[in-house]
């Protein structure tokens, strides 16, 4: 019988294969250690090939691509409903096999090596972030109950913790504290010599990159937030508008509509976490400057702050900043600020 869909359970060590015929009839139902999984889709002759997206998809997806299998990564969200009871690897992989054959079905677009090289800077670098701001506040609340206040915001902070270190500065506290307080300081230096480091990294690369050096042009937009768009969107293309990027990223409202009545609710934020949060940062910057120099800034954006509140103009912001994303990677455009869309008819 020849095999013309396989559904896909990845593991660590063991993969489960569920793989039906032209018929839909199960051909295939097994169980493959890791050192067997390229061999068996060796022999078996070019077919669909349906996988969970996960942290390991993208590596199966192109090692299974290179043997002449036409590949598909899907949401585990949208593969979840086709499991018919209980779970186990073979109910996965029945279910998995069962979703890739769904018109309907949405992918995910197969990430490169050289992408995935790109997010784990952005990962590493929103790791170490968190790092510092725990070892800052650390600092902060242990000194504080002795009655030493670090001013406000996190350049002062480090400076007092370089002047611990060089032993510039001796804060008046007994010494086990001393000790412990000089001790998070190194590290907190430590890190953030680290994230330095990667910022300039990330700077190198978009600077090497064609997509990012685009992406850069839109306001609110950076190095981390160009080279991060350009690393995780690796096919724009799929997304039919940018409307439709902007739900992928969660800032449409959810919608609980109901009889011909739209009812809208707060941003869904049912997308890319990541890319989220520097578009909203991005927008922040934006919103801030609007607000202190509105000579400067947008003149939609001030009409926008007289009318709405500040945070929610800042997330409309980071809807905008999305859609002009999507289509300057889409068109293969930079930004113009005030540039005119051409009118159908």
């Amino acid at each position: 019988m020849e095999i013309t869909t396989i559904g896909l359970d990845l593991a660590k060590n063991v993969f489960q294969v569920h793989a039906v015929d032209a018929a839909g009839d199960v051909v295939v139902r097994k169980t493959l250690r890791r050192a067997q999984l390229l061999p068996f889709f060796a022999k078996s002759g070019p077919c669909l090939v349906g996988i969970e997206a996960c942290g390991t998809s993208h590596h199966w997806a192109r090692e299974l691509t290179a043997l002449g299998h036409e590949v598909r990564l899907m949401p585990p969200a949208y593969v979840k409903p086709y499991v018919k009871r209980g779970k186990n690897d073979a109910v996965d992989a029945e279910a998995i096999c069962e979703a890739v054959t769904r018109p309907t079905m949405r992918y995910v677009a197969v990430k490169s090596r050289e992408q995935q090289a790109a997010l784990t800077l952005h990962r590493s670098r929103s790791l170490l972030v968190g790092q510092r701001t725990q070892l800052i506040n650390m600092i902060r609340s242990l000194l504080a109950e002795f009655g030493i206040v670090i001013p406000e915001g996190r350049d002062r902070a480090l400076i007092m913790a370089r002047q611990i270190v060089d032993s510039e500065r001796t804060p008046e506290v007994p010494d086990d504290a001393a000790m412990i307080v000089g001790m998070l300081s190194q590290q907190a230096l430590d890190i953030h010599a680290r994230l330095h480091a990667i910022e300039l990294r990330l700077a190198a690369l978009q600077r090497s990159d064609e997509v990012a050096l685009r992406l850069s042009t839109i306001p609110g937009i950076g190095p981390v937030g160009a080279t991060a768009l350009a690393a995780s969107v690796s096919d724009p293309h799929q997304f039919r508008s940018g409307r439709q990027f902007a739900a992928w990223l969660g800032l449409t409202p959810l919608q609980k509509s109901s009889g011909g009545k739209e009812r809208l609710g707060r941003i869904s934020k049912m997308g890319y976490k990541y890319l989220r949060r520097l578009l909203v940062i991005g927008a922040t910057s934006l919103v801030r400057r609007a607000k202190y120099k509105p000579d400067t800034a947008d003149p939609r954006l001030v009409a926008l702050l007289a009318r709405k509140p500040a945070r929610v103009a800042t997330v409309a912001m980071a809807n905008k900043m999305a859609r002009i994303a999507w289509a300057l990677m889409t068109r293969g455009q930079v930004y113009q600020a005030h540039h005119a869309p051409l009118l159908a008819g």
